[in-house]
């Protein structure tokens, strides 16, 4: 759990999607709200989820968030939530239309990036309209941070 500022505006990040900035070129970013069970909002604000192997789709014309791991809250017996079971991203119909598009025409990739909470306390999820990276490209994000580091060690060294 660390904390972050976006914009002059503090939130708490819950669950961050880094693999999704290496393997995917990020194009545009939307903010997306998300339809929780009480048991998963309370397992959000413990701290624990995980979102590096999910992904969001389209089922019947609203945009769902699948395979993303909230685990089961503790003391909630039997009123517990299910971990994996897809839940609905909230968004208005303009941005649903501008995913979809992207998706079906342009070929790209809906990409969960941080799941957090905002100023208010409500749980949001950053999503962005993403291409996969092939792998010479990847292989070009790896030299580029590798000589960024060795250029960060080099100045430090020379002050």
């Amino acid at each position: 759990m660390s904390s972050a500022r976006k914009a002059g505006s503090a939130y708490r990040v819950i669950a961050d999607n880094r693999k999704a900035r290496f393997n995917f070129e990020i194009g545009q970013t939307f903010e997306a709200g998300l339809e929780l069970r009480g048991t998963e909002v309370k397992s959000l604000r413990v701290g624990k989820c995980n979102i590096a192997e999910s992904y969001a789709g389209e089922q019947g014309g609203e945009i769902f968030l699948f395979n993303a791991n909230i685990p089961e809250y503790l003391q909630a017996n039997r009123f517990n939530h299910e971990p994996r079971r897809p839940r609905k991203l909230l968004l208005h119909k303009r941005e649903i239309g501008r995913l979809l598009g992207g998706v079906q025409k342009e070929g790209m990739t809906i990409v969960p990036l941080k799941i957090y909470f905002n100023d208010s306390g409500r749980a949001k999820l950053e999503i962005a309209l993403a291409r996969g990276k092939k792998l010479h490209d990847k292989r070009e994000t790896e030299k580029k941070r590798s000589w960024d580091r060795e250029k960060a060690r080099i100045f430090k060294e020379n002050r």
